[in-house]
């Protein structure tokens, strides 16, 4: 089951505030960037974000799983609980780097 275009605008409304929110389709699912960051990805309607250390703590007790095959394990995100969440959030993009732009393919 693809993720709904309904469940990524909820996504993106439970942390909104936190900073520019944008999402993009990938690879059939959802990557959810704040300020340009890669931060939450979205499959199947569940939210996983990636096992931080500086979210550790936090998301002892979270489920986890994986968001596609081949993927690392995940923490499963209780995004129903938004402020909870824009914690979470606001931890991971203070780790995450900008991706580098991907240099396009000379012909």
């Amino acid at each position: 089951m693809a993720t709904t275009n309904e469940y990524i605008e909820y996504v993106c409304e439970q942390i909104k505030g936190i900073g520019d929110i944008r999402y993009k389709k990938m690879f059939g699912e959802y990557m959810v960037y704040v300020n340009d960051k890669p931060v939450i990805i979205v499959c199947n309607n569940i939210t996983f974000v990636k096992e931080l250390e500086c979210i550790e703590e936090k998301m002892k007790d979270a489920e986890e799983g994986y968001p596609y095959k081949g993927a690392k394990e995940h923490y499963t995100l209780d995004i129903d609980n938004s402020e909870f969440s824009k914690s979470i959030v606001t931890e991971i993009e203070k780790v995450t780097p900008i991706p580098k732009p991907k240099k396009k393919k000379s012909k």
